[in-house]
C-alpha cells in the first residue's frame, strides 16, 4: 500500500513539475517516475477515478484533475483567519505602540474578532464581538470598498437614509479600494482615530480588516504616512497566509 502511494504520488509531482508543460505523455510519465508502463497505466486509471488525473480526449495525454482544485478550495475555506492573523497582530502592535484590530463583515455590519492592545498608558479600546454598521470607521470603509459594487451600495443604503449621503460615501470608496488604506477621525469614539487596510481572500474577495487604533493627539503626518504603510503591510501578509492573491 505504502508503495503505491509513493509511486502515486510520484506521478502526481511529474505532473505539476514544469509550469510550461501542462500535459504529459503516458510514456513521457514513465521516463520521468523510472516505473514500468503498465505500472504507471493502472496508477493513472486509477488516479482518474478519483479525479486527481485527467485524460485530455484529443491527445491522449494527462494533467492534474479538478479533485485538487475542489479540496485546496474546501481547505482555504477551513482556514482560521483570527489564528493566522493574530502572529502579525502582535508584531504590528509590538512595532507601532498602539492597539491592532481584526474585523470581519457581517451583513450590514462589522465585527471586531480579535485585538492586540499596544503598551501605551492611553491606548484606543474596541470590545471583542462589537458591532459596527459598516459605514463607520476606516475599517468598515475598506471592506465596504473591496465589496462588490452593489453590495456595497445595498449595505449603504440601507445603513444610511439620505441619498446625498450615500452618494458622498460611495463615490469615495473607488478611492480607498485604489489606495489601499482608509483613515478615520472620531467617527465611533471622540478623539481617536484609525488606520485601516482591507484583508483580501481568495479569488480577490474581502475577508476582513487589519486596523490600527490611535488617540489623535498621537497623530501627526509622519507618524501617519509610518502607520498606513505598516498596516497596508501587515493586511497584505495576512492576505498571503489565507490563500489570497498577491
Amino acid at each position: 500500500m505504502v508503495q503505491s502511494i509513493d509511486r502515486a504520488m510520484s506521478i502526481i509531482h511529474v505532473l505539476v513539475s514544469d509550469e510550461n508543460k501542462p500535459h504529459w505523455s503516458i510514456s513521457e510519465i514513465a521516463d520521468q517516475t523510472a516505473l514500468p508502463l503498465s505500472t504507471v497505466h493502472r496508477l493513472i486509471s486509477t488516479l482518474m477515478q478519483y479525479g486527481l488525473i485527467m485524460q485530455i480526449p484529443e491527445t491522449k495525454q494527462y494533467k492534474l484533475g479538478y479533485t485538487w482544485m475542489e479540496i485546496g478550495l474546501r481547505l482555504l475555506d477551513k482556514i482560521d483567519t483570527r489564528a493566522v492573523a493574530r502572529s502579525v497582530m502582535e508584531l504590528l502592535a509590538s512595532e507601532v505602540k498602539e492597539t491592532v484590530y481584526l474585523s470581519i463583515p457581517h451583513g450590514t455590519s462589522a465585527i471586531v474578532l480579535e485585538r492586540v492592545e499596544g503598551p501605551m498608558t492611553v491606548r484606543i479600546i474596541d470590545n471583542l464581538g462589537e458591532r459596527i454598521p459598516l459605514h463607520i470607521g476606516a475599517a468598515n470603509k475598506t471592506m465596504l470598498a473591496n465589496m462588490d459594487p452593489a453590495e456595497a451600495k445595498n449595505i449603504v443604503a440601507q445603513l444610511i437614509p439620505d441619498p446625498e449621503a450615500q452618494r458622498e460615501l460611495l463615490d469615495r470608496l473607488p478611492v480607498i479600494k485604489q489606495n489601499g488604506y482608509a483613515v478615520s477621525y472620531g467617527e465611533k469614539t471622540e478623539g481617536t482615530a484609525s488606520i485601516a487596510s482591507p484583508i483580501i481572500g481568495y479569488n480577490h474577495k474581502v475577508v476582513g480588516a487589519l486596523s490600527i487604533g490611535v488617540p489623535s493627539y498621537r497623530i501627526t503626518d509622519d507618524r501617519l504616512a509610518v502607520l498606513i504603510e505598516k498596516a497596508k503591510q501587515g493586511a497584505k501578509e495576512i492576505s498571503l497566509k489565507i490563500g489570497g492573491l498577491p
